[in-house]
């Protein structure tokens, strides 16, 4: 099973289940809060995770990931938690920007 190490989450390790429908998926079942607004719709971009290493494991970006990388809010590391399945080893952070404040991140 590929693992998912979240850097600002006390490089908190998860196993991914690659039967899932996404990433964000097995973070919920581990017990992690991550933000998706939009339901994991891919209408925004609340669930986006940093990829630190493992890119080259996603497939070629969404039909989301494209407008959103158009418009700006989605730079070349950053991918679309709710829109992708996890093949391989991936060592993620949660963007600043969509961090909640009940919770408590480690640089």
């Amino acid at each position: 099973m590929p693992k998912i190490l979240i850097r600002n989450l006390n490089n908190k390790v998860i196993l991914a289940n690659e039967d899932s429908a996404s990433i964000l998926n097995d973070i919920h079942n581990a017990g992690i809060d991550w933000m998706h607004a939009c339901g994991a719709k891919g209408r925004c971009t609340t669930c986006k995770m940093v990829v630190h290493s493992g890119l080259e494991s996603f497939g070629p970006d969404t039909e989301a990931e494209t407008k959103f990388r158009t418009l700006g809010k989605l730079k070349s590391n950053e991918r679309l938690a709710c829109q992708n399945s996890c093949k391989g080893d991936l060592e993620i952070s949660v963007a600043e920007i969509n961090k909640f404040p009940h919770m408590t991140y480690t640089d």
